[in-house]
């Protein structure tokens, strides 16, 4: 990964942006330990610059799935007429300035995260755009020196567990995440299940998704301990200070993982400034895209974390956060969501494809690799739910 002070950067005028909502209605529901997932929403956005040349990005919507509307009408009423038609000097100028100009808007409507994805989706494809300009991989524009990247499976539901888990084993998946949370004599049925099924040298991770109180937490991890644990992830909620996550800390030696629901330079400081996190996981859709993760990660990285990007959404958000990995370098893992979503695998088909390694090959394509055809996603999304 290049230096902050060296990021690619052209300028770039756009003459249009546009946010594309797709929706698809699962038939097995996505649980977690605060809320279940009936359908899958995805915000696709499309940047094209003056020149004609396009850059593709996604803005977070998981929860609610009702939000993936509004945040494509933030796009459109709010930050097009901030960027459309102004020159800026590259992706990292036009974030700094949509940061800057909504900052009162965002905390005199109370929708700091709504407008903070939007910005972060515009992000993505403004970098998108500038590597495809360059005629150059993302990967590789951000100064990465790798095209392929190890994954693991994610957002295994608690119902039979290590049944997904053996489908993805013989897709080529070595490792993999449970979601925790659910209670004590459940969670730990379904951690027996996963190493029966697995192995003990297998990597496994679990996600507890803020569900539980710093003495519930100390209650569970002497029971997490046996299943040699790569990390656990969110056992405390992200607004809890970070003295309850350093008590938690200094009574287990299982890794901490959290990023996801921190956001902004200051939050990402403090949580290394704490000294609890093993893993960090920013969301480059749900905060600070490329321009706003890559100074995160690469302090991360100075302070010895491991950098796994979080990713739970589309295959646009996906590809971008895939490629953020390969240039980061590192021993870090990309999260793919192992439940069916076409909005995944019909924009993302080169992440399906896994070697015997458990890792994926980006590629040369400029960009992110794909140009997503929107009339194709639809007849995917209504051929899948028929």
């Amino acid at each position: 990964m290049t230096d902050d002070a060296t990021l690619p950067s052209s300028s770039i005028t756009l003459a249009r942006l546009e946010a594309l909502v797709f929706r698809y209605p699962v038939k097995t529901p996505v649980r977690t330990s605060f809320g279940v997932m009936h359908d899958r929403p995805a915000v696709f956005v499309r940047a094209e610059d003056a020149d004609g040349a396009v850059g593709w990005g996604e803005i977070w919507c998981n929860f609610p799935a009702c939000g993936a509307e509004h945040r494509a009408r933030l796009l459109e009423t709010v930050m097009a007429p901030l960027l459309l038609d102004q020159p800026f000097a590259g992706p990292a100028d036009a974030w700094a300035t949509l940061t800057e100009r909504t900052a009162v808007l965002a905390i005199q409507s109370g929708e700091q995260g709504p407008i903070a994805q939007t910005i972060a989706g515009i992000d993505l494809a403004l970098w998108d755009l500038s590597a495809r300009r360059a005629g150059q991989p993302l990967w590789r524009h951000l100064g990465g020196t790798r095209s392929s990247v190890p994954v693991y499976a994610s957002g295994i539901n608690p119902d039979q567990p290590e049944r997904m888990a053996l489908r993805r084993r013989d897709e080529g998946y070595r490792a993999f995440k449970l979601k925790v949370g659910f209670g004590q004599e459940r969670d730990l049925a379904n951690l027996d299940a996963m190493r029966r099924a697995l192995g003990d040298d297998t990597e496994l991770m679990v996600d507890a998704n803020q569900s539980w109180s710093l003495a519930e937490a100390q209650r569970m991890t002497p029971l997490l301990a046996p299943y040699a644990l790569r990390w656990l992830e969110e056992p405390l909620r992200a607004d809890r200070p970070w003295t309850d996550w350093q008590a938690l800390q200094a009574s287990t030696q299982i890794p901490l993982a959290a990023g996801e629901n921190i956001a902004g330079g200051e939050a990402f400081d403090a949580a290394l400034h704490a000294g609890v996190l093993s893993v960090l996981q920013p969301d480059a859709a749900k905060w600070g895209g490329i321009s706003g993760c890559w100074p995160v990660i690469r302090r991360a990285q100075a302070a010895g974390l491991r950098y796994c990007p979080h990713y739970l959404g589309a295959g646009v958000g996906l590809l971008a956060s895939a490629h953020l990995l390969a240039a980061a370098g590192g021993d870090g893992l990309l999260e793919v969501d192992a439940n069916d979503n076409p909005l995944r695998t019909a924009v993302a088909p080169a992440l399906q494809r896994l070697g015997n390694d458990g890792c994926v090959s980006l590629g040369d394509a400029s960009g992110i690799g794909v140009e997503p055809d929107p009339h194709r996603i639809a007849e995917v999304i209504r051929a899948a739910s028929a």
